[in-house]
């Protein structure tokens, strides 16, 4: 954790780090100060362009605006040639800035071949410029050494920065993706409970009106389930909300039976098969409260088939009735009911298609081949596939 945190309160380079390497320059100073080199004016310019040049392409190479442009690239040709001249006329400690060079290289460089290409020919350079000035063998080589690894290593640096950077804007989109997935599931459940508990409630109140007049005991039935499917609703909704609902297929049926028969729907129901694991059934009685809602709410049917059956490893759920049968799309006067069919077909059925499918499972929907409307579930029947 606390890795995780030093991680993301990490900055990216600005090559400010880099600077303070200019140090490197006191050894051809001092020498151009105590007057051990021919022209100590020239020296001293040619040490002077050096040290701007050098600035100019640490800070190109950082800048989001020129770092992509040729510029970094002119400036360290520029800084290589300076090096190249002053390291070839003076020798000594001047051969020191070929390691500043190549921290330059680092920086600039955006590719492996690059990269590698530069190193091994600054590293060539620094050997073959130590060999002209007689330096011994193991000079000649720590130098070439010195400045092909200074340069790799400022490069490995830079990108393991930007692949903390990758990571830590991955994570960040990887945290938006949850928060819009955990709203997309509440939401969808939301949709689910709340859609056939109102439906109910209104229904069952519609029924309470009518039998008031002529049946009043009839009547205080209706509004006592009206409180029971109220209660129990609050319940389902502070389930959801804490993310331990299980839907349960019976009670579902029985609900569906209850909401269909005072919409005064006849259901007939049939079911064949073996019991099902406990995750099938709790998808299925999403399928059914969903099916069973938009037939009370859109359908104007008269009767309604629930069948249930499983073999083979799968399980079936269809839902049919004999209402609002398919609508072509043409007249104006018949928008009013292309509008109700299409909000058959709305967001609830859309929620489900995604449950089953996370399930391994697939929903159809759509207008029944004999009239009405059809809701058909295709679920495996195994723990593994639904859990």
């Amino acid at each position: 954790m606390e890795f995780e945190q030093e991680i993301e309160h990490l900055k990216a380079p600005d090559g400010g780090a880099l600077i303070p390497w200019l140090l490197m320059v006191v050894g051809p100073g001092t020498d151009i100060a105590k007057g051990e080199v021919r022209m100590p004016w020239l020296a001293a310019s040619g040490l002077a362009v050096f040290c701007v040049l050098y600035v100019a392409t640490i800070k190109s190479a950082f800048s989001p605006r020129l770092r992509k442009g040729p510029l970094p690239y002119q400036l360290l040709w520029a800084l290589t040639a300076i090096t190249l001249s002053l390291s070839i006329v003076y020798g000594d400690n001047f051969m020191l800035l070929f390691v500043l060079v190549s921290l330059c290289a680092g920086t600039v460089s955006s590719s492996r071949r690059g990269l590698g290409l530069m190193l091994t020919l600054l590293s060539a350079a620094a050997g073959t410029v130590s060999g002209l000035h007689h330096e011994g063998f193991w000079s000649t080589a720590s130098l070439s050494y010195g400045t092909f690894l200074s340069g790799l290593v400022v490069s490995v640096i830079i990108t393991l920065f930007h692949a903390v950077d990758q990571l830590k804007r991955t994570r960040q989109e990887l945290a938006r993706n949850a928060v819009a997935e955990e709203r997309l599931r509440f939401s969808r459940d939301l949709h689910d409970l709340l859609g056939h508990t109102l439906s109910v409630v209104v229904v069952k109140a519609e029924a309470a009106r009518r039998l008031a007049p002529r049946d009043l005991e009839a009547a205080l039935t209706q509004v006592g389930d009206i409180e029971s499917v109220g209660r129990q609703a609050l319940t389902e909704i502070r389930e959801a909300v804490t993310g331990y609902r299980e839907g349960s297929l019976s009670t579902e049926l029985d609900r569906a039976r209850s909401a269909l028969a005072a919409s005064d729907i006849e259901v007939v129901l049939q079911e064949s098969g073996p019991p099902l694991p406990p995750q099938t059934e709790a998808l299925l009685g999403w399928v059914v409260r969903e099916g069973v809602t938009n037939v009370v709410r859109h359908s104007g049917a008269t009767l309604t088939r629930i069948e249930l059956r499983s073999a083979d490893g799968l399980a079936h759920l269809t839902i049919t009735d004999n209402g609002h049968g398919p609508v072509a799309p043409a007249p104006a006067s018949s928008g009013a009911t292309a509008t109700l069919q299409s909000t058959r077909t709305g967001t609830g059925l859309r929620g489900l298609s995604e449950r089953l499918a996370a399930a391994g499972g697939s929903l159809t929907s759509g207008p029944s081949p004999t009239g009405g409307f059809r809701v058909a579930a295709v679920l495996p029947v195994g723990e593994d596939a639904t859990a």
